[in-house]
């Protein structure tokens, strides 16, 4: 009885909408304007973390100095690097030397090509295994660097973001200029860094030791033995982590951070949301007040009259929310983008509009939870004064 009084006054909130559709348009477009703008800011988040889970092969691993947050802090001796290059559970290439490379990681200054402004790049070092470590690496144009030589290759996004990336281009290093012989493309983050020969760079840098050691293992079940025994080890200080997990790790902290800044924002434009789908549905109760103070003197139950006022609600809030997070997928998905060293592509997921759909409902809930009471609420009286 109650779901069939619910359907029948909803339908006739339903209808009358094309009488209210002013009214409507506020919480229509306010709605829109709020999830645009999350959406165009998750979007960011979405593509960063994607591109961190999606580097690395699952036989990877990556060994820094213990305690390291970030790459870029690790520091690892070139003694303590031969002994993890020789751990057991390391691959062997068909040459039968072990895939293991230890590699040196700095960020430079560069140029952002769309408003001139300086953003860090990343710099790292490729040894003799570098290549094979990386399953999607290939040149796309000019070469490949020279080892012993001051030589750079760039990533394809590299040099769709930053000025001065492309091949014949010359990058500033501490002892003089590198010239870019190549572009690259891995598919991964990669695809927005330099790279050049380790050992010519650290030099270069003035750094003695590695920054990380990349190897990868027979099978990713031979990575707790491996762990083992470089943690073990009392000769070493090193942390030993998957690289798809380390991956994870880094993009989470600052993907936390991010959602803090970026929901605290679309808080504060949602107050504004919610007070326009407030008096909303509070003009909406009003200009149907004989309507239904008519229906509750016929019977129908106070909870199916609420209920409609919050469907209704509902209904124009998730409608802004779609259009806000179509809008935000036409102009952001799978845009070229960066943040601080990183260069990967915008991204709005199915999860975002997920998102949107939630924080819609929950603007319709609180906004026209007021108004659905005073609607509960009519009497017979009411539908008489407002003849």
């Amino acid at each position: 009885m109650i779901l069939r009084q619910t359907a029948i006054v909803t339908a006739l909130s339903f209808r009358s909408l094309k009488t209210r559709a002013w009214q409507s348009l506020v919480i229509v477009l306010g709605m829109a304007c709020v999830i645009g703008v999350m959406l165009s800011m998750l979007s960011m988040v979405e593509g960063m973390r994607s591109a961190y889970l999606h580097s690395g092969d699952p036989r990877a691993v990556i060994v820094v100095s213990r305690g390291t947050e970030f790459e870029f802090s690790s520091s690892i001796p070139r003694d303590q690097a031969g002994i993890v290059m020789t751990a057991p559970g390391i691959a062997k290439a068909a040459d039968g030397s072990l895939i293991a490379d230890p590699s040196v990681m700095v960020a430079v200054p560069a140029l952002l090509k769309k408003n001139d402004a300086q953003s860090p790049i990343v710099l790292r070092g490729f040894g003799k295994k570098g290549e094979m470590l990386q399953p999607g690496f290939h040149m796309v144009s000019g070469r490949m660097f020279r080892p012993g030589t001051r030589e750079l290759i760039a990533g394809a996004r590299a040099s769709d973001q930053f000025k001065g990336m492309a091949v014949g281009d010359k990058v500033i290093l501490p002892n003089g200029e590198w010239p870019i012989v190549g572009t690259y493309a891995t598919g991964d983050l990669l695809d927005g860094q330099l790279i050049g020969d380790t050992e010519t760079l650290l030099p270069a840098l003035r750094h003695k030791a590695y920054t990380e050691v990349l190897a990868r293992l027979q099978s990713p079940g031979d990575f707790t033995a491996f762990r083992a025994a470089l943690t073990s080890n009392a000769a070493l200080a090193v942390d030993v982590w998957r690289l798809p997990d380390w991956n994870n790790k880094v993009s989470k902290d600052f993907a936390a951070f991010l959602h803090v800044f970026v929901y605290g924002v679309c808080v504060i434009l949602a107050v504004g949301a919610l007070f326009g789908c407030f008096n909303t549905m509070y003009a909406a109760v009003g200009s149907r007040a004989q309507e239904i103070a008519t229906l509750r003197a016929l019977g129908y139950s106070g909870f199916a009259v609420a209920v409609s006022v919050l469907l209704e609600a509902a209904l124009l809030s998730v409608s802004g929310a779609l259009i806000g997070a179509f809008i935000a997928w036409g102009l952001y998905d799978g845009v070229p983008s960066g943040f601080g060293s990183d260069v990967f592509t915008l991204l709005v997921s199915p999860a975002l509009f997920g998102t949107a759909v939630l924080w819609a409902i929950a603007v319709a809930l609180l906004g026209g939870f007021l108004p659905s009471l005073q609607a509960a609420g009519s009497t017979v009286s009411d539908a008489l004064r407002a003849r």
